[in-house]
């Protein structure tokens, strides 16, 4: 097993991706502890995960706002109590926020999806910063999305905090890896999950006739396997992984099953956000002449 003997914490695990990521976790012999904001969820979940545990192995749950620092303490003291050491953190709570014309929607709904997406991401990662520092060693795994690589009309709170994610990703990997703590982000694709729901039942004048057409088709049957982004995950969070930081990932297009073969080439630009200038496009054009 891949994960045998390691600790994660993963934020959203109640329903959706975040119960995939928890439950391939188990799988592959980790001990989990998750949240999720609503308490019902929380407790629903846990009692059907208990069933399947391997002998010896633990798995706890909390209800917890991730844009809260005061419930983030204590998810987080819960979760070191309960477990001990962390060797990997998921952060995969999140919310599409408001849907429609970035000058029409409601302003608190656009800044609380901020709250949960960006702010909550780096309040549980501030949290298990030390711990992993103190033993050199850990796994942070930020799930992002289409959000951060293409603009999404109508959904610039998402978008933006996605995006922002990535760079906090990058920027945290070169700031942790003399601890040996890999900082990564993965797309895991067009997910049949709630947020696909939010996009239909905004309809097509709110979300735009294209991106509503694709979460039509999406859920109707071309979705992405939630087990690519999941598999991905172990991947990241498993020693067969060591090294590979500061990452963007897709689960669908990228080979990354076994992507430390390419290690060297991956100390450069390789799957990160950059400004693309015009002799990327062969174009002549574009740079000031020496002075």
């Amino acid at each position: 097993m891949k994960l045998k003997g390691r600790n994660a914490i993963v934020t959203g695990g109640s329903q959706g991706f975040g119960c995939a990521i928890v439950e391939a976790f188990l799988r592959e012999g980790a001990n989990v502890a998750f949240c999720a904001r609503t308490s019902g969820d929380v407790l629903e979940r846990l009692a059907a995960l208990k069933r399947n545990l391997q002998p010896g192995q633990r798995v706890v749950a909390k209800r917890c706002d991730i844009s809260n620092s005061i419930d983030v303490a204590k998810f987080f003291s819960t979760a070191n109590a309960e477990l001990g050491a962390l060797h990997v953190l998921v952060n995969n709570a999140g919310v599409y926020g408001p849907i429609g014309p970035t000058d029409e929607v409601d302003w608190e709904e656009w800044k609380r999806a901020l709250e949960i997406n960006l702010f909550g991401t780096l309040l549980i990662t501030r949290c298990a910063m030390p711990l992993m520092k103190k033993q050199r060693y850990g796994k942070i795994i930020n799930i992002s999305g289409g959000g951060a690589t293409n603009p999404l009309p109508r959904l610039s709170a998402y978008a933006a905090s996605k995006a922002a994610v990535v760079r906090l990703t990058e920027t945290l990997a070169e700031e942790l890896r003399e601890f040996h703590i890999d900082v990564n982000a993965v797309a895991p694709g067009a997910l049949k999950t709630r947020l696909m729901e939010q996009v239909l039942q905004a309809g097509s004048e709110r979300a735009g006739a294209e991106f509503f057409a694709r979460n039509q088709k999406w859920i109707a049957g071309g979705a992405t396997p939630m087990e690519l982004g999941s598999d991905l995950c172990v991947y990241l969070a498993s020693a067969q992984s060591d090294g590979i930081t500061g990452k963007l990932l897709s689960a669908q297009w990228d080979p990354w099953e076994n992507l430390e073969q390419f290690k060297a080439d991956l100390n450069s630009d390789i799957y990160t956000l950059r400004r693309i200038v015009p002799k990327d496009r062969g174009k002549s054009w574009g740079e000031k002449p020496k002075q």
